[in-house]
């Protein structure tokens, strides 16, 4: 099913706004002009079916393992995999007996991958319990013996009751800096009746974040030390975030590091957010760019962030589904462009360079969207199918190109690491790649390198005698166990180099 990208003249893109209301708080940037394109965008894509008969899924994702493969979560408690290029799954995980999935939120909402996943097996999932229908976010491993079969013992990280059926959030996934973010709704109901998402001593309505690699205060992981809230400032440790409604789906861009997230709004607008360290998003005193009358003492806007895009809920538009920014290598969408959904209508929308359109009209019940490891986009309809957007003329494919050896050494002294033994602090080494190549190349100059599967900040130069080189820091955990750093470096016209494999040992 082919369209044209035509015009969604009611969304307004708005800047963020004013300084945060707490002290210490990151602020936001001016308020932007509304933009209103006039003119359909000269592109096409299609969407492709990749998978049918799926029961309520609602959301498709990767392992970032180098396997090419993808995960599918059904809404009443199973997550299912096919492996690269198949349409047939098989069952990763079933926790259908212990997750409540009677309401329309409730359920298996959420499924991330830990960045060295590849070595030490380890997923994390948010659910909401059968007994209570509190959120739970617990911790699993694939199996070693079959990559393909999760172990069913549960660790559980988080409880976090629920004071109505509604507003669960449910997404969960990884930063760049390695922790693990989990979007919370408000709770449910209408209008926030317990006021939380404002609450700071509340986790509900809040993009929360902890580092599952670390224990603390008896809890099985730990709050990052520079979550606002963390320490002796007031405030629940776990907060990266608040004011927000119900965070349904957000991701991070791949270039960026960005984290866009999409809230729910409750009866007149729909919202695109930039999340940041500290920000307060409004909720229950706006929605959108809008006071809510609920509390019009507060409604200050220069007290909040302010969204990157909105929309109103004209031609039955309800409630809005979060996407992804397009970093793949087939011409599916503009590179670095943003596209979401709306799940009444079945709109699929795309936000770029300041403007957002209609990029096509389909009868899906838009659930989610997803990304493989090529970075190609995913749209997940909640009546059991997935579809992959696609560009019916894409470019030929990348090539290949070869990188002789890589090594990992202390950034302080250069010494080189031979051989690679466990670090506690991944963030004190870098890993520095040599191309086979005797002079540098123009499509090398802002390649990135992988470890594992996990896009790391690249730096290109040169030896003494002029050949490609390239280096980037680790992250924190990446050389803290026993196991191997898979390397592999990607040019962006993307082609991509051989992998080279480096052990670790104790």
């Amino acid at each position: 099913m082919t369209r044209v990208i035509s015009l969604l003249c009611c969304i307004a893109i708005i800047g963020a706004l004013g300084p945060s209301p707490y002290p210490g708080i990151a602020g936001s940037r001016p308020k932007a002009a509304s933009s209103q394109d006039q003119t359909p965008l000269a592109i096409t894509t299609e969407l492709v079916p990749v998978f049918s008969g799926l029961t309520s899924p609602v959301y498709i994702t990767n392992a970032h393992d180098g396997t090419n493969r993808l995960f599918i979560v059904e809404k009443p408690g199973r997550i299912k995999v096919a492996q690269a290029g198949s349409a047939t799954t098989s069952v990763f995980l079933d926790i259908s007996s212990k997750v409540l999935a009677n309401g329309s939120e409730q359920g298996l909402l959420g499924l991330a991958f830990h960045p060295q996943f590849a070595t030490n097996r380890r997923f994390f999932v948010d659910y909401t319990r059968r007994s209570d229908g509190a959120t739970v976010v617990a911790e699993y491993q694939a199996s070693q013996a079959n990559a393909n079969v999760a172990n069913a013992d549960e660790t559980v990280l988080l409880v976090i009751a629920q004071p109505f059926a509604n507003h669960n959030g449910g997404m969960v996934e990884f930063g760049r800096d390695g922790f693990l973010y989990i979007g919370m709704g408000d709770g449910g109901s209408a209008n926030d009746p317990g006021n939380r998402a404002q609450n700071i001593n509340d986790l509900l309505g809040k993009m929360l974040r902890i580092d599952v690699d670390r224990r603390e205060g008896g809890q099985p992981y730990a709050s990052p030390p520079d979550n606002p809230f963390a320490g002796s400032t007031a405030g629940r440790d776990e907060i990266y975030a608040y004011g927000l409604r119900n965070p349904w789906r957000f991701s991070f861009d791949r270039v960026t590091g960005e984290l866009y997230a999409a809230d729910v709004g409750q009866g007149a607008r729909e919202e695109i957010n930039i999340i940041t360290r500290g920000g307060n998003y409004g909720w229950r005193v706006m929605e959108g760019n809008s006071c809510t009358n609920n509390d019009p003492g507060l409604c200050n806007q220069s007290r909040f962030v302010a969204p990157l895009a909105e929309y109103n809920h004209s031609n039955q538009r309800c409630s809005i589904t979060g996407g992804y920014v397009y970093r793949g290598t087939q011409a599916s969408l503009p590179l670095g462009s943003y596209v979401y959904g709306d799940f009444c209508t079945g709109e699929l929308f795309l936000l770029d360079n300041n403007s957002s359109s209609v990029l096509m009209n389909t009868s899906l019940s838009i659930a989610s969207f997803g990304e493989d490891e090529a970075g190609e986009i995913y749209v997940v309809s909640l009546g059991g199918t997935i579809h992959r957007l696609a560009n019916p003329t894409p470019p030929p494919p990348p090539g290949t190109f070869k990188v002789t050896s890589a090594i990992v050494r202390r950034r302080s002294s250069g010494e080189a690491l031979q051989p690679l033994t466990t670090k506690s602090n991944g963030k004190k080494y870098e890993v520095v790649v040599f191309e086979d190549s005797a002079v540098p190349t123009l499509e090398s100059r802002a390649a990135r390198i992988f470890v594992n599967g996990v896009e790391l900040e690249t730096t290109y130069t040169t030896t003494e005698m002029g050949a490609p080189v390239f280096v980037a820091r680790l992250r924190r955990n990446m050389i803290k166990r026993p196991g191997s750093l898979t390397i592999e470096v990607v040019r962006t016209d993307g082609s991509r180099s051989n992998q080279i494999s480096i052990p670790i040992i104790d």
